[in-house]
C-alpha cells in the first residue's frame, strides 16, 4: 500500500465519537471523543480490541467514563483536602483532576507519515476556581505502524509557576476468568495500597482476581510496563523518564485491568511533589501504547 493512503483521519458517524485515525496496512484504528474529556474511546489492532468501554457511562455526561484512556490533569489520584496550591489558599479538586470532564477543542489534524490529531484545553473561571493556574492542556494522539502514541504537553500561559502532576488511566480489555493467568511484571518491592490505605509488601506475581486490586507501585523501574496475557499478545506501555509511578487497578467481575503511568504518587503536589512549570514555560511527556 502506498504511503500517502496508509493513514487517514476521518470524522466519526459518531456525533461524540467523532474523529477516527487509521493505519491501513496494520489495521489500526484509534477512536477519539474529544468533548468527553478528550477521551480514546477505542483502539484496535488487527481486529482486536485492546481497550474495555463502558458504553452506558460513555453516553451519560454526569458519570465518569468507565474505560478507554482517561486523561487525569492537574492530578492524577487524589489531592488532600488542606493541600495549599497558592501560597495560603487552598483548593479542592475531584479525584484526579477535572480534564476528564471537560471538553476539548480541535487544534490540529493530518495524516501524512502517521495520523495524528491534536486536542487542547484552555484554563477558564471554572477551572480557575479549582485550580488557580492560567493553562493551555495540548494532548496529541499519533497512530503510526500499528502502535499509538501520546504527546502531553503542558503549557502554564499565567505569571506564576504551576505544579502539574498528571497521568493517564487505560482500561485493558482482559475478560474476568482470565485475571488468573494475567501479569503485570514489576520489579517493585512494595506499593501504596489503595483499598486498604498503607503501604504493603508486594506480592508477585500480583494477583488479579481479588476483589479489588488498586496498587500504586514503588520503584517500578525501567521506561515500559507489560500486560502479560498469555492466551494472545501483550500490551506494551511506553513512556517518558518523568514517569515515576505505575498503578495498577481492577475488580472482580470486570473485564479489565488498568495500567496506569502516572508523572508522581497521588497526593503529590501537597508535598511539593509532581512537575512545576515555570512561566511562559512548558512540560512535555509522552507515552506509547502497541502490541508486543
Amino acid at each position: 500500500m502506498s504511503a500517502e493512503v496508509r493513514y487517514a483521519v476521518e470524522d466519526g458517524r459518531d456525533p461524540l465519537e467523532s474523529l477516527v485515525l487509521r493505519d491501513h496496512q496494520t489495521n489500526a484504528r484509534v477512536v477519539l471523543a474529544p468533548t468527553r474529556g478528550g477521551l480514546v474511546t477505542r483502539f484496535s489492532i488487527g481486529g482486536e480490541e485492546l481497550l474495555y468501554l463502558d458504553e452506558a457511562t460513555l453516553r451519560d455526561p454526569s458519570k465518569n467514563v468507565r474505560g478507554g484512556i482517561p486523561l487525569l490533569f492537574p492530578i492524577a489520584g487524589k489531592l488532600a483536602p488542606e493541600a495549599r496550591l497558592a501560597g495560603d489558599v487552598t483548593h479542592a479538586m475531584k479525584q484526579h483532576g477535572f480534564a476528564r470532564n471537560r471538553a476539548f477543542s480541535v487544534a490540529s489534524r493530518q495524516a501524512s507519515e502517521d495520523a495524528r490529531v491534536t486536542l487542547a484545553l484552555e484554563s477558564d473561571e471554572a477551572t480557575l476556581a479549582q485550580y488557580p493556574f492560567a493553562f493551555r492542556f495540548l494532548a496529541t494522539f499519533s497512530l503510526k505502524d500499528g502502535a499509538l502514541g501520546v504527546r502531553f504537553e503542558f503549557v502554564n500561559t499565567g505569571n506564576r509557576p504551576m505544579p502539574i502532576q498528571p497521568g493517564v488511566h487505560p482500561y485493558f480489555v482482559v475478560p474476568d476468568e482470565k485475571k488468573r493467568d494475567a501479569r503485570v511484571p514489576t520489579d517493585a518491592k512494595s506499593a501504596f495500597d489503595n483499598v486498604t490505605g498503607r503501604d504493603v509488601e508486594l506480592a508477585r506475581p500480583i494477583d488479579l482476581t481479588a476483589a479489588e486490586v488498586d496498587l500504586h507501585l514503588h520503584g517500578h523501574t525501567g521506561d515500559e510496563v507489560r500486560l502479560v496475557r498469555p492466551w494472545t499478545r501483550d500490551v506494551v506501555i511506553r513512556y517518558s523518564a518523568d514517569h515515576h509511578m505505575v498503578v495498577v487497578w481492577t475488580q472482580r467481575g470486570k473485564d479489565f485491568v488498568c495500567v496506569e503511568p502516572w508523572l508522581d504518587r497521588g497526593g503529590a503536589l501537597a508535598s511539593g511533589g509532581g512537575v512545576v512549570v515555570a512561566p511562559g514555560a512548558s512540560h512535555v511527556s509522552t507515552l506509547e501504547v502497541s502490541l508486543a
